[in-house]
């Protein structure tokens, strides 16, 4: 099973950038649809977005279409998540996932989950 590891949140003021980064280990990366869930205090854990292993994608979110971008690097096992023009709605903690297409993703039928990076905007 893959193990992944997320990086790169923190405290950034609205209008601000992070890109986001999620390594996976211990399993053929490549073959799965890596995707983003974010969950807020009190509120469902959403997924973002999702990456294809070829690198089409999916959005989760209206909201954040035009100011997140997904993207991968098979080479490295890598996925990211650039994230511009923040606002704090986005704050939350941000997870990585695979499965094993964007269904399974929507669907929620997640092989692998991530321990989060906490995002937080500051208005």
């Amino acid at each position: 099973q893959v193990q992944l590891a997320e990086s790169g949140g923190g405290l950034v003021q609205a209008g601000g950038s992070l890109r986001l980064s999620c390594v996976a280990s211990g399993g053929t990366f490549s073959s799965y649809a890596a995707g983003w869930f974010r969950q807020a205090p009190g509120k469902e854990r959403e997924l973002v977005g999702g990456i294809s292993w070829s690198g089409g994608i999916l959005y989760g979110v209206e909201s954040v279409k035009g100011r997140f971008t997904l993207a991968r690097d098979n080479a490295k096992d890598t996925v990211y998540l650039q994230m511009t023009s923040l606002k704090p709605e986005d704050t939350a903690v941000y997870y990585c996932a695979t499965s094993r297409n964007f269904g399974g993703l929507e669907a929620r039928r997640i092989d692998s989950w991530g321990r989060g990076t906490q995002v937080t905007v500051s208005s």
